[in-house]
């Protein structure tokens, strides 16, 4: 199938109120531009406003008459975190559908977020965690489904318990896919957690394959002055249509697994060419690392643990 015709049916989303972080650039940006032509009202929160604004400027061309609005969410904050979910709090309004999209990926030298966590387990897990918990009067409210995006990376490496925050010994992709399991554990596990307290949210998984997103582009607040050789290797590969996607199709597994009626709670999804690495969305076979209870129990535990939150109905 040619890339340029990888689609997937558009619901009605009028009425409905969407969330989608990262929705700044990349995939994110293009989510938030699909819902809001859909018809859903939707909130962009994002850390840097200046590029969030240039963002919905965008999203305003390619959906006019679209409802999109910014707001600001530092996920590498708990008290960032926090402010944004009482701001949506006050303003009182279900929210239907969150996509919890954004995510750091592989600083050369080990961070750390304003809390002390590890970066990549605080910003694409904890911070993750922590809004899902503030927002969950809101969820409940809009019986929303939840769509957490992990990455291909949650199928190397394992979650290091002795470890967690890399103090020991900084290795930065184990680091990385460490954070994607535990992501990946805790939206299978708000799904069980959903179904026994009868919470009314649906949660499932995606992951985009691989395509040339900012993630390893040259980004100096993350010590990396220039574009990796993999991000080079990928831009050559999706140009000419190679077994990778674009960033324009990389978006269609979340959303699928958002919006699409087919798609059910508990599920994994993502793209269904080669390798799983791009093409249309469908539904994938669970990583062995995403598929233990007692694992995703524990990191659901430890999660309360380290933000001081109890996620509970």
């Amino acid at each position: 199938m040619p890339r340029d015709s990888i689609d997937i049916p558009v619901p009605d989303l009028s009425g409905k109120r969407a969330v989608v972080t990262g929705a700044s650039d990349g995939m994110g940006l293009g989510m938030a531009a699909w819902l809001a032509a859909a018809g859903a009202e939707v909130v962009m929160p994002v850390r840097n406003l200046p590029k969030g604004e240039a963002a919905l400027a965008k999203i305003r061309q390619q959906a006019p008459g679209g409802e999109v609005s910014l707001r600001s969410l530092d996920l590498s904050s708990l008290a960032s975190v926090e402010a944004f979910g009482k701001a949506l709090i006050e303003e009182g309004q279900p929210v239907h559908l969150l996509i919890n999209n954004a995510g750091v990926m592989t600083p050369p030298n080990r961070q750390t977020t304003a809390d002390g966590f590890e970066l990549q387990f605080g910003t694409n897990h904890l911070g993750h965690f922590a809004l899902v918990a503030h927002l969950l009067p809101l969820l409940r409210a809009g019986q929303a489904r939840v769509t957490s995006q992990v990455s291909i990376a949650a199928n190397q490496n394992a979650i290091n318990w002795g470890d967690l925050h890399w103090e020991r010994s900084y290795r930065g992709q184990r680091a990385y896919s460490q954070s994607k399991i535990a992501f990946g554990l805790f939206g299978l596990e708000l799904n069980r957690r959903s179904e026994a307290g009868d919470w009314g949210i649906t949660s499932n998984i995606s992951h985009p394959g691989v395509a040339p997103t900012s993630l390893l582009s040259a980004r100096p607040e993350m010590g990396r002055d220039k574009d990796t050789l993999g991000v080079r290797a990928i831009r050559f590969l999706s140009a000419r249509g190679i077994i990778v996607g674009t960033v324009e199709t990389a978006k269609f597994p979340a959303l699928y697994a958002a919006t699409s009626p087919d798609a059910k709670s508990g599920r994994f999804y993502g793209p269904s060419g080669p390798l799983h690495l791009g093409g249309p969305p469908a539904e994938q076979k669970l990583y062995s690392r995403l598929t233990s209870i007692q694992e995703a129990s524990r990191v659901w535990q430890t999660s309360e643990q380290l933000t001081g939150l109890r996620l509970q109905g």
